[in-house]
């Protein structure tokens, strides 16, 4: 259900690019010197987690499951957006008043099977009036907000943010080309749902890249009651995170960290020793395998309407992929030394 965001990214994409094109999967690409190799493909996905009827009551009420993983706490009380196919529909997220629950009952977390979207209808029929049918999805109507200094909250900053800073990337290419590599922006669906590299590996398998860099968002480690120990030490405003291990190809992460202290670009690494949970897990087993590398920026509160990022952290991450291309020659080869 990605269509409206991939939308407004190929709008944007037509001010500059020299190819846009989008595939049945939902894809979208914008090229800058499509026929060049070193071919190189930054992904960044374009869906967001949302909900999804699953069943409509006698008395017009909606029950719900996730598209994509969710803590039905941050659920409770929201404001949704069901995107019917008359129009959009809006509602609310409801929950049985505390005041009505048993001491045991209200020390419990909220579960999704426990929560309710009441639209105003009073019946099924005027639900179904409404245009409302199962399977309509729906997102929490939450926009951006400027906070202190640079910083903004959003919903679906996971990972719209991948598919600005892969777009920005591209731009930058435009304004100081890249001499030898032709650069594939890739706006991928089904990241939340596709475990496996969702979009991700049917774009790449059809622009068969020499090498891929995937955005993503990554913890931030600069809030209370985190175990940097386990977790890292990440901060928002502390520029992207290298992953390093699993599907992060070791040749590519050390370029990106040549590229980054060429650039004087600040950078913090992450150890993924088994998976990244990532596009990069399933688009760097595509085909013969594809070298991949992980460019993540750090976030606040994933996988809820009000997520954080910096903005010069999304400046500083599309300048170290522009960057990275521009290092590209001819004889490039990722093959492990």
């Amino acid at each position: 259900f990605e269509a409206r965001a991939a939308r407004v990214w190929r709008e944007e994409a037509a001010g500059f690019a020299d190819e846009i094109r989008i595939d049945r999967i939902g894809n979208s690409f914008a090229a800058m010197n499509p026929e060049a190799r070193p071919r190189v493909m930054l992904a960044g996905h374009i869906d967001e987690i949302g909900l999804q009827i699953t069943h409509i009551d006698e008395n017009g009420f909606l029950y719900v499951a996730g598209i994509g993983g969710w803590d039905p706490q941050v659920l409770v009380g929201q404001r949704v957006r069901i995107l019917a196919k008359g129009g959009d529909v809006l509602g609310v997220v409801g929950k049985k008043a505390i005041h009505l629950m048993d001491a045991d009952e209200a020390a419990k977390a909220s579960k999704m099977e426990k929560l309710w979207v009441d639209v105003g209808a009073t019946s099924l029929d005027e639900a179904a009036e409404l245009g409302l049918r199962v399977g309509d999805p729906m997102v929490v109507d939450v926009g951006m907000v400027k906070l202190a200094g640079d910083r903004i909250a959003s919903r679906a900053i996971d990972n719209r943010i991948g598919a600005y800073v892969v777009l920005e990337a591209l731009h930058m290419l435009k304004r100081e080309p890249a001499e030898h590599a032709g650069t594939w922006a890739v706006a991928t669906a089904q990241e939340e749902i596709g475990y496996q590299g969702g979009g991700a590996r049917s774009s790449a398998y059809d622009l068969e890249p020499d090498v891929a860099l995937v955005v993503d968002v990554t913890f931030s480690t600069d809030v209370p009651d985190i175990e940097k120990r386990e977790h890292g030490d990440h901060s928002v405003g502390g520029g992207p995170v290298l992953s390093r291990g699993s599907a992060a190809h070791p040749e590519v992460f050390e370029r990106l960290v040549d590229v980054a202290e060429a650039e004087g670009i600040a950078y913090t690494i992450q150890a993924s020793p088994r998976q990244t949970r990532t596009d990069a897990d399933g688009l760097q087993l595509v085909r013969g395998g594809i070298p991949t590398g992980l460019v993540s920026v750090p976030h606040r509160y994933m996988h809820s309407p009000n997520e954080i990022v910096s903005l010069a952290d999304l400046d500083a991450s599309a300048r170290l992929l522009a960057a990275f291309v521009r290092s590209l020659g001819p004889d490039t080869d990722f093959t492990p030394r």
